[in-house]
């Protein structure tokens, strides 16, 4: 397969993952989804242009944001264009696709001028912290440390649980490993390796007093909630890929995907049983009992971020909602 254009890839196989999986969302069992939609699921996304939820639509909030601030990045420069890019989400006429209340919640918080360390939701750890970090995983031009710090901040502004914040960075790893080409059998490991490196890596200067909120004695033992539970997610992820069951819903094996440590695991899970076949992981995705669209929209990002454009249909990049957004942010990092 054609692995140029890797970043555009990801952007795309997000989208249609999650436009593919939007109808499946909240389907709550497998045999709801297969007498709608067949044995199989959806095939392929559906309408002309396909629509997206609001996991792509804050997809491309932090990447616009990203492209919009001035580099090099820290939290001063980058804040502001990630405060105004969810508060223009949040106010947008085509905000209709079942945001989270949490995104809704801090983001209103955000518009009334709170700080953001305060408007954040400090107990939630929803999916909507990961589900549109992987624009920090595709930025070319910042080092580990870096990508990691952005990572964890765009979740923190609205998600400020530990692990909503852990769980992303170990997205936007998993993103930036796979488009520089990584291994895709040594992935689990490498990405064990990290989480263990990171445990108890608070980035001080990008998030500030926020683990103060938690009542926990100090930051580092805040973050390190949050790296354990991940942590034992991706033992679940292994085992699961030890067990290498295609059948079955992986929300079984790594949960439902509402949560960003589940998101994550299911979502990668459904991209490892199929490494090689990108449009069958985000139709594995889109049958599943939990949070589908958001497994979906996953799933589809790691397929994309390794396997490039070339993965996805033709037919189905030009009729996805949101295609010249996508493209142009794709352009700015291939």
């Amino acid at each position: 397969m054609n692995t140029q254009n890797r970043a555009s890839g990801c952007l795309f196989g997000l989208a249609l993952g999650d436009a593919l999986a939007a109808p499946t969302e909240f389907m709550r069992t497998i045999y709801e989804i297969t007498d709608r939609f067949g044995p199989q699921g959806p095939t392929e996304p559906l309408g002309s242009p396909a629509r997206v939820t609001d996991d792509t639509q804050m997809t491309l909030a932090v990447g616009e944001a990203l492209v919009a601030a001035p580099r090099p990045y820290a939290p001063e420069t980058l804040e502001e264009p990630l405060r105004q890019a969810f508060i223009a989400w949040m106010v947008s006429p085509e905000n209709t696709r079942a945001p989270g209340m949490t995104c809704m919640s801090a983001c209103a918080n955000l518009r009334r001028g709170q700080p953001w360390h305060e408007a954040t939701v400090a107990g939630s750890k929803g999916c909507g912290a990961n589900m549109r970090v992987a624009p920090a995983g595709l930025l070319p031009d910042v080092d580990a440390a870096t990508r990691a710090a952005i990572a964890q901040f765009q979740a923190a502004l609205t998600h400020g649980h530990p692990t909503g914040l852990a769980a992303s960075d170990l997205t936007a790893c998993a993103i930036a490993d796979l488009k520089a080409g990584g291994d895709v059998a040594g992935l689990p490991r490498r990405l064990r390796e990290y989480a263990l490196s990171q445990r108890r890596v608070y980035h001080d200067d990008w998030l500030g007093p926020l683990w103060q909120r938690s009542g926990m004695a100090s930051p580092e033992a805040f973050i390190a909630r949050g790296w354990d539970e991940c942590l034992v997610v991706l033992a679940q992820l292994e085992s699961a890929l030890k067990n290498g069951d295609r059948g079955s819903d992986p929300c079984l094996a790594t949960g439902d995907g509402w949560i960003a440590e589940e998101a994550f695991a299911t979502g990668l899970l459904c991209f490892l049983l199929f490494p090689d076949d990108p449009v069958a992981a985000i139709r594995r995705a889109a049958v599943t009992q939990g949070d589908s669209d958001s497994i979906a929209c996953l799933a589809g990002a790691f397929a994309g971020a390794y396997h490039g454009l070339a993965a996805w249909p033709d037919a189905w990049v030009q009729r996805i909602e949101y295609r010249e957004r996508l493209a142009a942010l794709g352009r700015a990092w291939d």
